[in-house]
């Protein structure tokens, strides 16, 4: 796998946790705005709000995407120990937005090392 394709893995791989933090911090902002009795917002922000509420469903969508993608890679890669793959399958399946970026800096991102005969 060239650069080129593990940068935009690893920016596809991080697009969830960055969804999760804006994601919250709209709803925070929304709660916080808007929390009076009788005030509504904008037009324009309940816009935003349509959008916001309609990325979540792409969002799993690239979750999923994602997880085929690392899924079959744990298998491909000759890099993960024979012994760990099922264990690496099951973290990502289960544990997929924290998971994901720490398999691809593991046996993506990094270049194998050098075994040195001494």
């Amino acid at each position: 796998m060239n650069k080129a394709v593990k940068i935009i893995l690893g920016a596809a791989t991080l697009w969830p946790l960055v969804h999760l933090v804006l994601f919250l911090g709209f709803i925070l902002s929304q709660f916080f705005l808007f929390s009076h009795k009788g005030s509504r917002p904008p037009a324009a922000i309940e816009g935003w709000f349509y959008v916001l509420f309609a990325l979540p469903l792409v969002t799993l969508l690239w979750i999923v995407a994602l997880l085929i993608i690392y899924i079959v890679n744990v298998f491909r890669n000759d890099r993960v120990p024979q012994d760990k793959r099922a264990r690496w399958a099951v973290t990502l399946f289960l544990g997929n937005m924290i998971a994901m970026p720490i398999y691809w800096y593991l046996y993506i991102w990094r270049e194998p090392q050098e075994t040195r005969m001494q």
